[in-house]
């Protein structure tokens, strides 16, 4: 248990370290799937990489939120969880309220997913935003 907190407090170290270094052509790089896989990367090593995102996304203002929770909401409730030893995280809504539970590794995933899709999705919108404003020659 010891060994998987000093890795984790490392890994999180060593990302929020990088965390200023993070390009636009390395968000727009990122793969979903690749990086938020849970089976193949650890617990451990997506909750890092979607803390290292979802920092990102807010200083944008762009954090996801799904079903009243934040991606803020379910990186500390995963960070909890794996102090803990749960195998459950509590999905709550916009009041706190209880209102069902995941695995911790589906609030990993989900969370991870969020925070690199929020980026990805706004970089992609920097691009393409002229597509969508009226009078481009589009038919809406």
């Amino acid at each position: 248990m010891k060994k998987t907190i000093l890795k984790f407090a490392t890994a999180t170290a060593l990302l929020t370290y990088g965390l200023v270094n993070a390009t636009a052509s390395e968000i727009s790089n990122l793969d979903v799937k690749k990086e938020c896989n849970v089976e193949v990367n650890g617990i451990e090593k997506v909750i890092a990489t979607a803390a290292k995102y979802n920092e990102i996304a807010v200083k944008n203002k762009v954090e996801f939120m799904r079903l009243g929770m934040k991606a803020s909401q379910y990186i500390e409730a995963v960070q909890g969880a794996i102090k803990s030893g749960a195998k459950n995280i509590d999905i709550v809504d916009d009041k706190k309220v209880k209102t069902s539970e995941a695995t911790v590794e589906f609030g990993a995933w989900r969370a991870c997913s969020f925070a690199i899709s929020a980026l990805t999705q706004e970089e992609e919108a920097k691009k393409t935003w002229r597509e969508s404003v009226p009078g481009d020659g589009y038919k809406y």
